[in-house]
C-alpha cells in the first residue's frame, strides 16, 4: 500500500463495492445504522423530559373558612400540581422525607379571618424538598402561580380591581411552549449520530488485521488515499440515512419543529460525520482489534458527547476549566446547529462559527487517522 499516488476511481470503487458488501454480510452495521437511531431516540424523546407537570405536593388545611377552601379548590384544578390532602404535619413530614411528595403547602388556621383584615397579611407556608433544586423550584413557582391567579379572581368576584403597576407577560421565544422536548430531541440527535459515526468506523480497519486480509491488501497497488476513502465513504452514506431517519422521527413522531435549511443540515451533518468517522477509523487503525476498537469509540465518543456538548447540562454553569475542555469537543457545534436549526432557522454567527469548528475537527481526525496508517504489518 503505496503512502502517495492519484486516485484511481475504477480500483476506489472496487473497494467501496468490496466495503459494501462487506455491510450487507454483516448486519451489525446495518443495525448501528438503522435500529440502535430509533431505540436510542425513543429513550432520549420519551426517558428524557426536564418538564415538571403534575408534581405531588402534600397538603394540609388547618382553616375552615371559604377562602381557604377555594384556595385549595385552585390548587386540585392545577394541571401541574397534584395535591394530597393530609391530615396532620406529622403526615405530611412524614411523606416528604420518605420521597412521597415534592412539597408541603400549609394553610394555618386564621388564614381566611386574617385575609379579611384590612391590610392585613395571610401567608401561606410551602416546603419543598431541597434534595432535587429543580424540582423545588417548580413548587415553589407553581404554588406562588395559583395563589396569584386565586388573588386574581377573589379580586374579580367581589368587584374589585385586580390591576397592577406592572403587568408582566412572559413571552418564549422560539419554543413558545417550552417544551424541553423541542430542545431536548435535536441535542439527543447529535449524540445519537456520534456514537453511530464513531461505532460504525471503529472495527472496519480492525477487521481486516483481525481476518488477514489487510496481508493481502498491503501487497497491492493500493493507495493510503484509496484506502481510507474506501473506508469511509459506505459508512457516511450509512450515516446520512441515519440522519435522515432521525430527523424524520424527530419531526413525526415528537412533533419537533424544522425551522432551517435541509441543504444547510446536510453540510453541518456531513462535516461532523468527518470527525465521528475519523475517530471510529483513528481507534481501528490503533487498537487493531475489533472489541478493543468498539470500545475505545463507545467510552471516546458517547461520554464526552453526552456530558460536555451542552445537550442537556448547561455549558456556562461548568467550571472555566471544564468549559474550556468543551471547546475540543466537536458533539458541543453539532448540539449548537442541530437546536439552532430545528428551533430557531438560520442564525448565520453560530451556523458558520460551529461549522468552521466541525471542518477543524474533521480535518484533525481524518488527518490524524492518514498519519497512523502505516504500510507495516508489525
Amino acid at each position: 500500500m503505496s503512502f502517495g499516488g492519484a486516485i484511481v476511481w475504477r480500483r476506489l470503487y472496487a473497494l467501496c463495492r468490496k466495503e459494501g458488501y462487506q455491510i450487507v454480510r454483516d448486519p451489525s452495521s446495518i443495525v448501528i445504522a438503522f435500529a440502535l437511531p430509533l431505540v436510542l431516540l425513543l429513550i432520549f424523546g420519551y426517558g428524557v423530559n426536564l418538564d415538571a407537570a403534575r408534581v405531588r405536593i402534600g397538603l394540609l388545611n388547618e382553616d375552615s373558612g371559604a377562602d381557604s377552601a377555594r384556595f385549595v379548590a385552585t390548587l386540585e384544578a392545577s394541571r401541574y400540581l397534584d395535591p394530597r390532602i393530609g391530615g396532620t404535619r406529622a403526615t405530611l413530614d412524614r411523606w416528604l422525607l420518605e420521597g412521597r411528595v415534592r412539597g408541603l403547602v400549609i394553610l394555618q388556621s386564621d388564614f381566611s379571618a386574617r385575609l379579611a383584615r384590612p391590610g392585613q397579611t395571610a401567608p401561606i407556608e410551602v416546603v419543598t424538598d431541597g434534595g432535587e433544586p429543580n424540582t423545588a423550584n417548580f413548587v415553589a413557582a407553581y404554588v406562588q402561580g395559583a395563589w396569584t391567579g386565586w388573588q386574581q379572581q377573589r379580586a374579580q368576584d367581589r368587584g374589585l380591581a385586580a390591576a397592577s403597576a406592572i403587568a408582566l407577560t412572559p413571552r418564549f421565544w422560539f419554543n413558545p411552549a417550552a417544551i424541553s422536548t423541542h430542545f431536548i430531541v435535536p441535542g439527543s440527535i447529535a449524540i445519537i449520530m456520534t456514537i453511530i459515526g464513531a461505532l460504525l468506523t471503529s472495527m472496519v480497519v480492525a477487521r481486516e488485521w483481525e481476518r488477514g486480509t489487510m496481508e493481502a491488501l498491503l501487497s497491492t497497488p493500493v493507495t493510503r488515499s484509496e484506502f481510507l476513502l474506501s473506508k469511509i465513504i459506505p459508512y457516511y452514506i450509512l450515516g446520512i440515512l441515519s440522519m435522515v431517519l432521525c430527523v424524520a422521527m424527530a419531526v413525526w413522531q415528537f412533533g419537533v419543529p424544522f425551522r432551517g435549511s435541509l441543504a444547510l443540515l446536510f453540510l453541518l451533518t456531513s462535516l461532523f460525520l468527518g470527525s465521528s468517522l475519523g475517530l471510529g477509523l483513528l481507534l481501528s487503525t490503533i487498537t487493531r482489534n475489533q472489541f478493543n476498537a468498539a470500545q475505545a469509540a463507545l467510552n471516546a465518543a458517547f461520554l464526552p458527547a453526552n456530558m460536555l456538548s451542552g445537550y442537556v447540562y448547561e455549558i456556562s454553569s461548568m467550571p472555566p476549566l471544564i468549559q474550556a475542555v468543551t471547546y475540543l469537543i466537536p458533539a458541543r457545534y453539532f448540539v449548537s446547529s442541530l437546536q439552532t436549526l430545528f428551533q430557531t432557522g438560520f442564525v448565520a454567527r453560530i451556523i458558520v462559527t460551529d461549522g468552521v469548528f466541525l471542518v477543524v475537527s474533521a480535518a484533525f481526525f481524518l488527518g490524524l487517522t492518514a498519519w497512523k496508517t502505516r504500510r507495516r504489518l508489525d
